[in-house]
């Protein structure tokens, strides 16, 4: 083939002429509809297939998209890309979505609503036909309006207080309980609580698992044992744990951090004052983010499957946009402890 011939962008036609079939069969093999690819044996989708690349044949989207009046792209809002939580999740989207010929297009907030408004009409300019959010506050009035005009949405990561639109998450409330009950079982009896900002259901559900289990084991939360941040990170961290460390009274032995970013500021709140973890003070966080184990010491942490998260709601996003009167669901994936350096027995003295 000839560099002319390779810079020439080929048709489904000179596919099909060159496959020996039809258009319409070139159109089913090399489609998104898996349905309509079941149509074609696969020893002619198999030859389709190395031709169109032989041709370097590429779909024409635009054309595609004034045909069926769907882009398959999906849109993809974080609040902060640089976050180890979010690669697992996003890979599970991608994964899923490219079984149905779908492609993931990113939008990262920085958790800022004015940059999350802008980078989310930029998405709904280029005519996504869903969107997978993790930026979602509790109440989430853009996001359930827009679901009610139509457009498929499903929210990773958070829920909405009425769970009103389609969810993936974590039980939130049941792992924060099993941090709790961890150290409780080393011996701690002073167990403070650095919590998630509050708008967010993770901030808020976190919280609650911290109240619903001291409450079970019979231990008194006083209002100095519990710091709510602003934001996710490590420096909202260290400064809810000085506060924490440094209130009045006598001195938590053990902090439960709503996730390991806020469990890093826990770390460099104790290296400032000169303590030690775990032996002053023990810290758990919630995530078991990619960094955890490498931590020293190595981070106690909440797990949950982060690439299922993506494989889960990007199923449940083809299942709207198949079906957009499809029930709502909400899917709670189970949590797990891993247990490691930043707890150990509380030494009495």
């Amino acid at each position: 083939m000839t560099n002319t011939q390779r810079a020439k962008r080929a048709t489904i036609r000179d596919v099909a002429r060159v496959a020996g079939v039809h258009p319409s069969t070139v159109s089913r093999a090399l489609g998104s509809d898996r349905q309509a690819r079941a149509l074609v044996n696969a020893e002619t989708r198999a030859r389709i297939l190395k031709i169109a690349e032989d041709l370097n044949f590429r779909p024409d989207i635009a054309a595609r998209t004034l045909k069926t009046g769907q882009s398959h792209t999906v849109g993809v809002l974080l609040p902060d890309l640089t976050n180890p939580l979010f690669p697992p999740i996003v890979r599970g989207l991608e994964d899923r979505f490219a079984e149905d010929g779908f492609v993931v297009l990113l939008g990262n907030t920085d958790d800022d609503a004015s940059r999350g408004e802008l980078v989310l009409e930029g998405l709904l300019s280029r005519g996504v036909d869903a969107l997978v959010v993790a930026t979602a506050r509790r109440s989430g009035s853009q996001f359930l309006e827009l679901s009610r005009q139509g457009l498929p949405i499903v929210l990773i990561n958070r829920v909405f207080d009425d769970q009103l639109v389609p969810s993936v998450a974590t039980d939130e409330v049941a792992g924060i309980r099993m941090a709790v009950r961890h150290v409780h079982s080393l011996g701690h009896h002073r167990i403070a609580h650095l919590a998630g900002p509050q708008d967010l259901s993770t901030g808020r559900n976190r919280y609650r698992g911290y109240l619903a289990e001291m409450d079970s084991l019979g231990l008194d939360v006083e209002e100095s044992m519990v710091c709510i941040a602003n934001l996710y990170s490590p420096e909202e961290g260290r400064r809810c744990a000085v506060e924490l460390l440094d209130a009045t009274g006598s001195r938590p032995t053990a902090i439960v951090a709503a996730n390991d970013m806020l469990a890093i500021g826990c770390y460099q709140a104790l290296h400032a004052l000169g303590l030690r973890c775990p032996e002053d003070v023990a810290i758990v966080g919630f995530n078991d983010a990619p960094f955890s184990d490498l931590l020293s010491p190595p981070l106690t942490s909440i797990r949950f499957p982060h690439y299922q998260v993506g494989q889960q709601a990007a199923q449940l996003v083809l299942e709207r946009i198949a079906d957009p009167t499809a029930p709502i669901k909400v899917i709670f994936l189970p949590p797990e402890l891993v247990v490691r350096g930043s707890t150990c027995s509380r030494v009495q003295g």
